[in-house]
């Protein structure tokens, strides 16, 4: 029984264990925004200021794992000039798809914090300038980007972080100035600046995470969900311990109600000492466990009495049964000596059959615990076959799930897994 529980608590750890692998959610909502800078094409004489406000962007991103992921997101704003300088304004938009590394988890920043992270992107998309004002008011020149940046993070909660973003986006193939103010030559670069249209935004906001797990991507560490090596060996310490069985009858010390038996006793499975027919003698020191009588004569009637009528009353009130850990159809050691009581009593009433009756807890499925109650009670049967009983005087059946308990409880399934009997 030790070694089923042990080995049942620790697959049961390692089946965690190895679910914890996935426990993190991998989408998020990232909004943002903030600051632009227009770097070139400028017009001479036009400038922009340091920091303009008039951006913002919106994304929605996947993480593959804990360390990479992508995102689609958008971006928009206008950008403005500067103070004492000459006037201009132009919108603008860009679509971008990107690839996403997290600098926090590759970096390990949880050595030193776990509420502050760093994520680095990259990618290309497409968008479009279009100045309000100006020569060319109203043109929409249409480009290709290249966007690359950094986010650094701090995390607010499970379902929130925020955001303060800074990153670089280089156009090609755009005609116009930032200003609208002046276009390259037709002819000249086949009248297209190059990749060299450079501009900057700076931004805050927050990530939105969804799904069901606890933590996203951002923040798992994949370590935590490990036990070191001494924190294995403590557990598995405390585990051993608590499966110490101090008086040998069978039952350990955490499910033991009465730890001090003696040796030998007959308990049920919470460890207490049986007294099958009530007259207040404990079965292991009763030579009549099922037909009350005084002490005086060692727990037997003094007169004589019909022992069959006690037996059937020992069985119609379920002294009389042989109980079985989870999925076994080895009789537990502390139920085995009602074998021998009946293998007794066949041995003393010569006239008398026994039927026996094997059943399963409601865990697993149904054909298969019809096949377990079967196995159970043919173990039973053979017991008594191998104690010289004739196999004439002895049926058995398995008969499935026994519904009657509330499955749960485990002390009732505990209950359900038996092999009883029936006299015939």
């Amino acid at each position: 029984m030790k070694k089923l529980l042990l080995s049942t608590l620790m697959v049961g750890a390692l089946a965690v264990g190895a679910n914890a692998q996935n426990d993190f959610n991998k989408w998020s909502i990232d909004v943002n925004g903030g600051f632009n800078k227009a770097m070139a094409p400028i017009t001479p004489g036009y400038y922009s200021p340091t920091l303009n406000l008039g951006h913002a962007d919106v994304g929605i991103r996947y993480m593959f794992n804990e360390k990479f992921g992508a995102k689609v997101d958008y971006g928009f704003g206008k950008y403005q000039e500067a103070d004492g300088t000459p006037s201009f304004e132009t919108n603008y938009y860009r679509v971008n798809l990107q690839g996403v590394a997290n600098l926090g988890r590759i970096m390990n920043f949880e050595t030193f914090s776990k509420s502050i992270g760093l994520l680095g992107h990259f990618g290309a998309g497409f968008g479009r300038v279009t100045p309000q004002e100006n020569t060319w008011a109203d043109f929409e020149d249409n480009v290709y980007n290249f966007i690359a940046g950094l986010t650094g993070q701090v995390k607010l909660g499970g379902r929130v972080a925020l955001n303060g973003d800074i990153s670089t986006v280089i156009a090609g193939r755009q005609d116009v100035a930032f200003d609208g103010a002046s276009s390259i030559a037709i002819g000249a670069n086949n009248g297209y600046y190059g990749a060299n249209a450079v501009s900057w935004t700076g931004t805050l906001g927050l990530s939105f995470y969804l799904g069901g797990h606890s933590t996203h991507a951002d923040w798992y560490i994949r370590d935590d969900m490990y036990a070191t090596k001494s924190e294995l060996e403590n557990q598995i310490g405390e585990i051993k311990d608590m499966l110490k069985d101090s008086d040998g009858d069978g039952v350990p010390d955490y499910l033991d109600k009465e730890p001090n038996t003696p040796a030998g006793a007959r308990v049920d499975s919470h460890g207490r000492t049986l007294d099958s027919d009530g007259d207040g003698i404990p079965d292991h020191s009763d030579d009549c466990a099922f037909v009350p009588g005084p002490a005086s004569n060692n727990g037997c009637p003094v007169e004589e009495v019909d022992e069959t009528d006690f037996f059937k009353k020992a069985i119609n009130e379920g002294y009389v049964n042989v109980y079985y850990a989870f999925d076994s159809a080895k009789p537990l050691g502390y139920s085995s000596s009602s074998v021998n009581y009946v293998s007794n009593f066949l041995k003393r009433n010569p006239g008398v059959n026994v039927a026996i009756k094997g059943y399963a807890d409601e865990i697993g499925p149904d054909d298969y615990n019809m096949k377990l109650s079967e196995r159970r009670a043919k173990a039973v049967y053979d017991l008594l076959i191998a104690a010289g009983i004739d196999s004439s005087r002895i049926s058995y059946k398995g008969y499935g799930e026994d519904t009657s308990v509330d499955k749960q409880s485990a002390d009732a399934r505990q209950l359900a897994r038996r092999a009883s009997f029936e006299v015939e």
